[in-house]
């Protein structure tokens, strides 16, 4: 499902319109997008939790030259389901 298909499911499910629906799913991940890089954590209850975590500096090696290189430290998103999320899946 791509953001089309989604705000189209939103409209339909929520009986808004499209228009609504595309405002409604940009501010929700806009929404998620600020609280994650205040380093909040956001959880959403029957859905799940998404967090940052701080991967530290590694040493990798460059496939083509097979020379080791370093690999900065940086943030990556975790996002962990709720049950309510993993049950419908099963």
């Amino acid at each position: 499902m791509n953001k089309t298909e989604l705000v189209n499911a939103v409209a339909e499910k929520a009986g808004l319109t499209k228009a609504q629906a595309k405002d409604a799913v940009d501010a929700v991940v806009a929404a998620i997008g600020e609280a994650l890089a205040k380093d909040d954590k956001v959880a959403i209850l029957g859905f799940g939790t998404f967090a940052t975590v701080e991967k530290g500096e590694r040493t990798g090696i460059n496939p083509r030259t097979k020379e080791p290189i370093t690999i900065a430290a940086r943030k990556q998103i975790k996002f962990k389901a709720g049950s309510e999320l993993s049950d419908m899946v099963k």
